[in-house]
Parts: structure tokens; sequence; C-alpha cells
């Protein structure tokens, strides 16, 4: 009889797909937690906001053990293709140009930028008003790249930062004119607060596809169909179910997805 366990044991070892290996394994996904109300750290230091709610949504719908890594913004591409993780949830805007080195998940959420300056200052062109002003953007982000290509040549000086709470304290600070953000970003992580108050929103809505994308999206490995598939399916199940939903109404009065 032992025999005989043993071998049937052995037999569903072998036929056991390697697959179920895989979904077993830990998901590590890459975060940047300074980015409220997307993602943020409580007074007690654990990371909180809408990214990492909707990413444990996720994984609780994948059914998946899911490990959050933090990392700075600039380095999360990099970390995801060294595989430091498995998968970057962290606000990354669906562009043509990480299109040539990650691939993307369908979105899960879509918002545009916008510019924040003193309260009463008018912008109608920026390329006009903007000239001789620093604009203060973070390093390696779409609104980088969108001030680097066309504020730049214009005569408007740009500025890096390694996180967009930085620019807010220079912004308020009088060591930056204006800065190139999320408009949820600026809303809730500055304009809400005490240093944001005597500043507002000024100007139009940057949405161009080119360097804005389709929204935001999780980032996996070139050729990763299958982590970007699991991902797809949960982000459409808890768009079905109302998980979104409960987590969008945490921290939104609107709807962040977008049409």
């Amino acid at each position: 009889m032992n025999k005989a366990a043993l071998l049937g044991a052995l037999a569903l070892s072998l036929l056991s797909p390697l697959s179920m290996a895989d979904d077993a394994k830990p998901l590590r996904i890459g975060i940047e937690a300074a980015y409220p109300p997307f993602a943020m750290k409580t007074p007690e230091g654990a990371i909180t906001g809408f990214d990492y709610d909707i990413g444990n949504a996720l994984c609780a719908e994948m059914q998946a053990k899911c490990v959050w890594i933090e990392q700075e913004f600039d380095g999360l591409i990099p970390a995801l293709k060294v595989r430091k993780f498995d998968a970057v949830l962290s606000s990354l805007s669906i562009t043509p140009e990480r299109l040539k080195s990650v691939d993307f998940t369908s979105k899960y959420y879509h918002t545009p930028a916008k510019l924040a300056m003193k309260a009463g200052s008018v912008v109608n062109d920026p390329l006009v008003d903007l000239k001789g002003k620093k604009v203060g953007v973070q390093r390696a982000s779409i609104y980088d790249r969108y001030a680097t290509e066309m504020f730049a040549p214009a005569g408007i000086e740009v500025v890096r930062y390694s996180s967009q709470n930085e620019i807010f304290l220079d912004l308020a600070a009088g060591r930056v004119d204006a800065t190139l953000a999320d408009v949820v970003n600026i809303d809730d992580g500055f304009l809400k607060t005490d240093a944001g108050k005597g500043f507002a929103l000024v100007g139009p809505d940057y949405n161009d596809k080119k360097y804005f994308g389709d929204g935001a999206g999780i980032a996996v490995r070139k050729g990763d169909k299958a982590t970007a598939e699991r991902f797809n399916k949960a982000i459409a199940a808890i768009r079905a179910n109302g998980k979104y939903q409960e987590v969008q109404n945490k921290y939104f009065q609107f709807n962040v997805y977008g049409e």
C-alpha cells in the first residue's frame, strides 16, 4: 500500500503543470510610495493609496500572494527589466515611448496633466506665458519628457526632481514658478494642504497621447503576456463586481477610470 501510494503521488507530481507552480509564486510589484493620493505612507510607515488598494484588490481577484517593493520612480522600469519585480503598479502612463521597453496591461485609470502656479496666474499659451519661468517636473516621468521636448525649446527652464513632493516644497518656497503633473496628484498632494494655499490649477489640460498616453497601466516585462493577461482579467473582474468602484470612492468624488 505504501509503495502504491508513493507511486501515485509521484505520478501526480509529474503531471502537475509548471504553470501551477508559477502561479503559486509570490507576485512582486514595484511601487513609488510618494505620490498621493495614488501611493503614499501612513504615519506608521505603511503604504497606502489608490494604486496600492487597487493592486491588492487585483491580487485578491487573482488569488495571488503579492509582495510590494518600493522603488524611486525613475528606477521602476529599469528594476522591472532586471527582474527585481514582476510588475509595476505605480501610476505609469501607457505611452508609445515606454512601450518600446516594457509591455502594459489595459488602463486602470486615466486623468489629465495640468499646471499649478500661484493663484491668479494667467496661462493662455504656455509656450509664451511661461517663457523665462522655472517649471518643476518629476524625473523620467511623462511630464519630464513633455517639458523637455516642448517647454525647453520655448525658453522655459525645466527643473527635474526625484519626487513630486520635492517639487511641491520648492513651488511653495518660490524656487520654481510652476509644476506640470497629474491633476489629481496636484489637487490632493498640494492644493488641499496648508503648503498649497495661494496656489491653483492654471492653463489647459494636457492629454496629447504621444506624451501622456492612454491612461495608467500596469507595466510588465516585454513579452510577458501571461502576467499581463492575468492582470487584465482581474481589472475587468473588479470593474464588473463593484470592487473597483469601492476603492475609487475611498479616494475620489469622480470617475477616475475615465472614458
